[in-house]
């Protein structure tokens, strides 16, 4: 219409012949969408602002969030907005969380060797940081070979206190993993208790070596060993394993080297342990949320005298 009101003499003279043509439509109708476009609604600006913020929280978050964590993450940043509306604007941005894949078995168990009782039973709960420990480890295919890497998860805040990546899936592998979850509580002033802590595992033969349980014993950590073939044992270890393969490992294919699995490793585990939201712990990082027992356990009891 803008286009042809010069020609017909103004928007009236073309709404009248497109009326007597049975296309009826009201000057006022025109000039009501012309306010519109040039002013746009308190909703429609809304909504540009949040399509910003959540394509700024999608990609700063490996472009893995969904818009449960998305729609969380904004409401913690500050800026209150309901669920369904972000999952309308996810759409509307085609944009999506990731989907885990299926599990892949990389253990191998010795039945020649002796093996720690399971201490655990499934019970994964932990009351407070140092008390449950679970490990267990995956595979990266590179170009120069497959790279190992081994995690260690406590079952507190499901931080990842340890982590290691060797392309020998030998015992060292998880021993390096064990060492740098002991080095991070000492460097933090949190270390394990001697006599608190159970390390838990499934029956691979690199957590049923002499090696890895004499490192334990030494330490003051009670080594405990799952059932075999038990699709439940150290689900919590799976879950963080399947994560890091759907987060980190299968978008950033193909991998090169080693030393460049490492360095996304240690970016992914920071990011993992210092920002991720996790639902499990009330929707908080692991760190903050170890921050949190802290601070509530030191707080000064109040006692009332009668």
């Amino acid at each position: 219409m803008d286009e042809h009101r010069d020609r017909f003499g103004g928007v009236e003279p073309i709404c009248r012949t497109l009326t007597e043509h049975d296309c009826k439509i009201a000057p006022s109708t025109y000039y009501a969408h012309k306010k519109r476009l040039e002013t746009p609604s308190a909703r429609s600006v809304r909504d540009e602002e949040l399509r910003e913020r959540i394509q700024e929280v999608y990609t700063s978050n490996y472009r893995v969030y969904g818009a449960r964590k998305i729609w969380r993450e904004l409401n913690r940043q500050g800026h209150t907005v309901a669920r369904c509306t972000v999952e309308r604007l996810m759409r509307e941005l085609g944009i999506t969380g990731a989907v885990r894949g299926k599990k892949v078995i990389t253990t191998i168990s010795d039945p020649a060797a002796g093996r720690a009782p399971d201490l655990l039973d499934r019970d994964f709960v932990a009351r407070a940081p140092n008390r449950c420990w679970v490990a267990d480890f995956t595979h990266v295919a590179a170009w120069n070979g497959v790279v190992y890497v081994s995690f260690v998860v406590d079952t507190f805040s499901r931080r990842i206190v340890g982590w290691s990546a060797s392309t020998s899936k030998e015992t060292q592998l998880v021993l390096d993993a064990l060492e740098m979850a002991l080095w991070q509580r000492d460097r933090e002033d949190r270390p394990h208790t001697p006599g608190q802590l159970i390390h838990h595992s499934d029956a691979g033969s690199q957590y049923t070596s002499f090696r890895l349980a004499e490192h334990l014993d030494a330490a003051g950590i009670a080594a405990s060993i799952g059932s075999v073939g038990d699709a439940y044992e150290n689900a919590l270890m799976e879950s963080t394993i399947g994560l890091y393969k759907t987060e980190l490992i299968k978008p950033k294919r193909p991998w090169k080297s080693l030393s460049q699995v490492e360095l996304a490793t240690a970016e992914w585990v920071d990011w993992y342990n210092h920002r991720r939201l996790h639902g499990e712990i009330g929707h908080v990082p692991p760190v903050e949320y170890e921050a949190n027992h802290y601070m509530e356990s030191t707080k000064p009891q109040v006692t009332t005298t009668i």
